[in-house]
């Protein structure tokens, strides 16, 4: 987020190369990060890294500059895992990151170049958004929700409903507080001015908890099937649980 490189060279240090990065751990790697030799724009990964073919793509298969897309790797890198346990055929492995793109890697980031050849990633693709038509990063509505001091954190999925995909957010509040529309207010217009009006949640909902992975990732992926009556895959795989059973059956959400 910008604004966490303005707290840093406003209130730490200003001289300082602070270096954004984005990868996973099935690379053991990064596939855009820092480069000390170049300028830091704030809310920007400042270039793709050394070995890496990096690059962004449309629905179709082709680079694009500047749009939001998926983040792909066009060639084979270094740390590239070749193959899967269990897996003698490579059928899940080619699945899980040639079938969109065949013979390119993709990442399942949702991603675009700037204008400075650095990069902005806005979430997994696979928990992008689709309001209206329109592909929206759930951590383009994060940045502006957590910036109000009575919001901990956040987390957003689209809910299929009437025959489209309406958002919904959910927020975890400072101790003690309830959720009063005016701070529903609040996020509403934060999120209008500073996104769009597509960007705007049309719930949001007041948790006690947020379900996270060991590694400390929201799950967006495993709320949204909870809210749909779906089973949850990789249950095992979070840190917590039980917070999931907040979010099954909530009446708000069976409300237009």
């Amino acid at each position: 987020m910008p604004e966490g490189f303005h707290y840093v060279y406003n209130h730490i240090k200003s001289d300082v190369c602070l270096s954004s990065m984005s990868g996973g751990t099935d690379i053991v790697a990064c596939f855009v990060g820092g480069n000390p030799m170049g300028a830091v724009w704030p809310g920007e990964i400042q270039a793709p890294i050394l070995g890496m073919d990096t690059a962004v793509f449309d629905q179709c298969g082709n680079g694009i500059e500047g749009e939001k897309g998926e983040l792909v790797c066009r060639n084979a890198f270094p740390s590239m895992p070749i193959r899967f346990l269990d897996d003698p055929a490579g059928t899940k492995y080619q699945s899980a990151y040639f079938e969109r793109y065949p013979g390119v890697w993709h990442h399942g980031d949702f991603a675009a170049t700037t204008e400075h050849g650095g990069f902005v990633i806005y979430g997994r693709s696979d928990a992008t958004l689709n309001a209206g038509g329109v592909r929206i990063g759930t951590a383009e509505i994060y940045r502006q929700v957590e910036q109000l001091s009575d919001v901990q954190e956040a987390l957003c999925i689209g809910q299929e409903w009437q025959g489209d995909t309406r958002i919904v957010l959910f927020v975890r509040l400072s101790e003690n507080l309830d959720l009063q529309e005016t701070l529903c207010e609040q996020i509403r217009k934060r999120i209008r001015d500073n996104c769009s009006p597509r960007h705007v949640p049309a719930k949001i909902i007041h948790v006690k908890d947020i379900p996270r992975t060991k590694s400390g990732k929201i799950t967006e992926i495993a709320v949204r099937d909870v809210v749909h009556g779906r089973p949850v895959k990789n249950r095992e795989a979070l840190a917590n649980p039980e917070a999931l059973d907040l979010y099954s059956d909530l009446p708000r959400l069976q409300e237009p």
